[in-house]
């Protein structure tokens, strides 16, 4: 299970690292706002553990342009302003929990396990178009009981396709999902990954499932 801590004090960074990897969680770092989406857009994280008052883009904002970009991994926001205003505004942006400096670690790894307890309650592992399934526990992609394999960038733009049946998704939005806010199209990527995740998911004479919204993006409907 992996853990992004971003924190610009190296000291209480260092000291979250070494408290999480005692519980034998996978860490992650970042130091900024701006690495913070990067990475959390790029990577798959179990958790962030999210300080509000960092540099270049505050814990508010990454928050929220998580969110924005359809990204759920759970967050736990950090911060030595305890404001109830704080709090609220945390939370209303998509924060899962909210803990105010100083705290014990045996305090943050109970938040932490309750946190996700709660969103295994709460998030579908199984989503479908038609006879096409993606089991997010298994990490598995089938149609009509055959596996699809898939590369970890077809999978990100098929999940985020999946998960919105029916909704013209724009380019953008699915350039970050699965190549981070950063990048820019220089030989028409998203178009050539696409071809592919189509010719696997609708080869052996399966009717087309993907399909293109002209001036807008992709649309996955039956």
């Amino acid at each position: 299970m992996s853990i992004l801590v971003v924190e610009d004090e190296k000291k209480l960074s260092n000291i979250l690292n070494s408290a999480l990897k005692s519980e034998r969680y996978s860490v992650d770092t970042a130091f900024d706002g701006e690495e913070a989406s990067r990475k959390a857009m790029k990577n798959n994280y179990s958790m962030i553990l999210l300080d509000i008052m960092i540099p270049k883009k505050d814990g508010f904002a990454v928050c929220k342009e998580l969110r924005d970009h359809q990204i759920h991994t759970p967050i736990i926001m950090l911060t030595a302003r305890g404001t109830l205003e704080d709090r609220v505004n945390g939370l209303n942006i998509g924060a899962d929990d909210y803990m105010v400096k100083p705290f014990s670690t045996q305090e943050l790894f109970a938040r932490i396990r309750t946190v996700l307890r709660r969103r295994k309650t709460t998030d579908g592992d199984i989503n479908k178009v038609g006879d096409l399934i993606m089991d997010k526990k298994k990490h598995e992609v089938t149609r009509g009981g055959r596996i699809i394999k898939l590369t970890p960038k077809e999978y990100k733009l098929l999940d985020f396709l999946i998960t919105r049946p029916g909704e013209a998704i724009k380019r953008r939005q699915l350039i970050d999902h699965a190549w981070g806010p950063e990048f820019k199209e220089t030989n028409n990527e998203l178009n050539v990954h696409i071809k592919y995740l189509r010719t696997k998911i609708e080869n052996r004479d399966k009717k087309p499932l993907i399909h293109t919204v002209r001036g807008v993006g992709f649309v996955l409907k039956e």
